[in-house]
């Protein structure tokens, strides 16, 4: 087992990765930025460094001064958390060069899953269900207007190294083309460095299911079951629950097999999650993406299986076997995650950084609370608004939205704007409590 890990990350992800450790008797080393000096993450580890100013291109994504840190401190393993450098081969090759365990898959895992054509092209290649469309970058019109022909409008174009929404289009018709195109491109090259594109039938109203699967180094792979992430803001996740809602048991099983498969055909290794989208009306399912890192929702699966989903990923990095069989893997009663973001729902969701003055923070029966904020702490405005996920246990759906919405209810901040109102539009609205949601659903919200 590691000795030290350091954590190249902030926030509520960096502290409960300092939690898992301390569970599992191995000391930690924090990394901040000057922004974050007073950041809770800090605090609680064993020792910190500074790395850099605020801009997170001079901090939290300065690979030589994230390694230099390691070195020093003599770290034998680093956590990438989600975001920042999680995904980044190049981080992840480093590390192994420098004798430094990355928590998280193979380099060349992360590389040819994170190329959403590549991660096309090989999920065919094994039997998994993918949308119809381009297995290429796309570049010339005439060559997607014949690709088109046949997968026929609406399309929606997307950036092959991209995500969180950026480098996407949605096309309705032929004259949209040209110009969506041209912005999808821009886009993605200012995003992502790379202007390559691909296209896909576009699928009205899908639900955005996913499932957490866990993979050692001796080739045994399972899955946690699944988790439901429909309800997004500009393919932002807003809430998440496990199980999926009124999806059908046989529907669900496949969807975990066939993730069990995709993770066994890359050789996969460590935590992960394979995102489908699920037709409604077709009642089909199509891979979308592979996310080769923890997931910012990974708590309402721990929730619902009674397992550490953090201490389990840094075990695999150490070479330890999966102790649990499929088998041994019992989903029980549900579990709903709410994002609070530091960010004013009446504006625009513009953000809402800021000096927090009071703060109330909710408890009781099957609440859970993963943040990093504290009364008199300053949010900074360089990084992501997300300042805490709120999760709630219940028997059932209905507890625990029930939970959900007590807990919300006693979740005060003072000083700066939150999303802690609209997720009690949410919690409260008659089509989410029947389950009836989908990817759009924010766009009906206010109209049924």
């Amino acid at each position: 087992m590691f000795k030290k890990i350091l954590i190249a990350n902030r926030g509520e992800i960096a502290l409960r990765i300092i939690r898992a450790a301390k569970d599992l008797d191995i000391k930690t080393v924090a990394v901040y930025s000057k922004a974050d000096v007073d950041s809770l993450h800090t605090q609680l580890a064993d020792e910190r460094v500074c790395i850099g100013p605020a801009p997170a291109s001079e901090s939290y994504l300065n690979i030589p001064q994230i390694i230099s840190a390691a070195i020093i401190t003599e770290c034998d393993a680093i956590h990438p958390g989600y975001g920042f450098l999680a995904e980044n081969a190049t981080f992840a090759e480093i590390c192994i060069e420098h004798n430094i365990a990355f928590i998280g898959p193979s380099p060349d895992v992360i590389t040819s899953m994170g190329n959403k054509i590549e991660a096309k092209v090989l999920m065919k290649k094994a039997g998994v269900p993918i949308v119809p469309g381009s297995l290429e970058a796309v570049s010339s019109i005439a060559e997607i207007k014949k690709i088109i022909q046949q997968i026929r409008y609406p399309v929606i174009i997307k950036a092959a190294a991209g995500g969180g929404g950026k480098g996407m289009r949605i096309i309705e018709d032929s004259s949209q083309l040209e110009p969506m195109l041209n912005a999808a491109r821009l886009e993605a090259e200012k995003a992502f460095k790379d202007s390559s594109l691909y296209i896909e039938r576009y699928i009205h109203e899908p639900r955005h299911i996913e499932v957490q699967i866990l993979a050692d180094n001796y080739g045994n792979v399972i899955h946690l079951g699944e988790r439901e992430c429909s309800i997004q803001s500009r393919h932002q996740k807003l809430i998440e629950e496990s199980p999926a809602v009124n999806l059908d048991p046989k529907i669900k099983q496949k969807m975990c097999e066939i993730a069990v498969k995709a993770a066994k055909s890359v050789k996969y290794k460590s935590a992960g999650t394979i995102e489908f989208l699920f037709d409604s009306k077709k009642k089909d399912f199509y891979f979308i993406e592979m996310n080769t890192r923890i997931q910012v929702e990974h708590p309402v699966t721990e929730l619902v299986t009674g397992m550490d989903l953090v201490k389990l990923q840094i075990q695999l990095a150490a070479g330890e076997k999966l102790k649990l069989a499929q088998k041994d893997v019992v989903v029980s009663g549900h579990a709903i995650e709410c994002r609070i973001n530091a960010a004013d729902p009446d504006n625009n969701f513009a953000p809402s950084p800021g000096k927090i003055e009071s703060l109330h923070l909710p408890g009781g029966p099957g609440v859970r609370l993963d943040t990093h904020i504290y009364a008199g702490y300053t949010i900074p405005p360089n990084y992501d608004a997300l300042i805490a996920k709120l999760i709630t246990y219940g028997h059932d759906r209905k507890e625990a939205m029930a939970r959900m919405r007590r807990a919300l209810s006693e979740f005060i901040v003072n000083g700066i704007k939150t999303t802690v109102p609209f997720h009690q539009k949410i919690l409260n609205n008659k089509l989410f409590i029947k389950g009836e949601i989908h990817t759009h659903f924010l766009n009906y919200m206010d109209k049924k």
